[in-house]
């Protein structure tokens, strides 16, 4: 996948098959949409294309209200790897500024996805709105087609257990710690990407070492607190373990602990890049006011874990 953050090169893509969109999380939704792109593409000798924005429109837009606070399901960066892995063949990354924000759907359409894209194709997920005020829909694409040499096409409704499968939802399972029922919705496992540094020590002094996760983005969603089965896969190989998140205060990144279990520790990760998968949340944070304490509850979330299948 090429990953595009101006117009100038767009003019090279051949036969453009395109959709624009957040993709927060490349959820399952987001993959119905992205299939039938790679589908349309495919038939027409083209390339699959989506115009995505960052930041945020929201937290651009309403810094005060529906964006303030507002956490996001993958980084930049997960977002790009989950893209890729989809089979996506172009992204476009937009700076979204508030002066981009006044970009007319006419101006959206006729000047970028036609005029510089040239788009064959131009796909929209079930009642999407682009432009301005929101103002530009399937409707207006599908008037224009009349004039303008290029397709346009809505993808139906997706639904799963009879609940639309939206990025606020899933947003909304994670916050509550109900990670199996966020990774249904994201048809895959929801992931954290980054560093790795040395853990605290309290753990290690109770034989129970631990890598701190360096979140980057402020803007990642990060689970509440509590003990999670999870793995960790760096440099490619892979982990089992568990992973403990502890918030501090609120304006703080929580910070994020696992343990390996099958972990050569004569092999050093410190500064590796690493993904956590997140498989199951075990159990609430405890306040844990003795060391014995903490190693006797450790060692029972272990023996917890090591008995699940993943």
């Amino acid at each position: 996948m090429q990953v595009h953050r101006s117009f100038d090169t767009l003019s090279t893509i051949n036969n453009p098959v395109v959709t624009t969109g957040t993709f927060d999380g490349v959820h399952l939704g987001h993959k119905v949409i992205i299939d039938r792109l790679n589908a349309l593409a495919t038939s027409i000798q083209g390339e699959s294309v989506l115009i995505t924005f960052h930041p945020h429109p929201r937290r651009v837009l309403y810094p005060e209200t529906a964006g303030k606070g507002l956490k996001l399901i993958n980084s930049q960066q997960e977002k790009i790897h989950l893209l890729d892995k989809a089979g996506l063949d172009h992204l476009v990354i937009i700076n979204f500024t508030k002066e981009f924000a006044e970009t007319t759907s006419q101006e959206f359409v006729q000047d970028i996805l036609l005029g510089k894209l040239h788009a064959k194709i131009i796909i929209v997920g079930f009642n999407h709105h682009f432009g301005h005020n929101r103002e530009g829909d399937y409707s207006y694409l599908y008037e224009l087609t009349k004039t303008r040499d290029f397709k346009v096409e809505e993808i139906p409704e997706q639904d799963l257990e009879n609940e639309t499968v939206s990025s606020t939802i899933i947003r909304k399972a994670l916050l509550e710690g109900r990670i199996q029922r966020a990774n249904a919705y994201l048809d895959h496992f929801f992931i954290i990407t980054g560093k790795l540094k040395d853990g605290h020590l309290k753990c290690m002094e109770v034989g129970f070492p631990t890598l701190e996760m360096i979140i980057e983005e402020d803007v990642k969603l990060v689970p509440p607190e509590g003990v999670y089965a999870v793995s960790l896969t760096v440099d490619g190989k892979r982990y089992r373990g568990m992973l403990n998140i502890k918030a501090f205060k609120e304006s703080q990144v929580p910070s994020v602990q696992v343990h390996l279990f099958d972990y050569d520790s004569n092999f050093n990760l410190r500064g590796k890049e690493a993904t956590i998968t997140f498989h199951k949340r075990m159990r609430d944070e405890l306040r844990l006011g003795s060391t014995l304490g903490l190693k006797l509850q450790l060692e029972k979330d272990k023996e917890e874990i090591e008995e699940l299948i993943y």
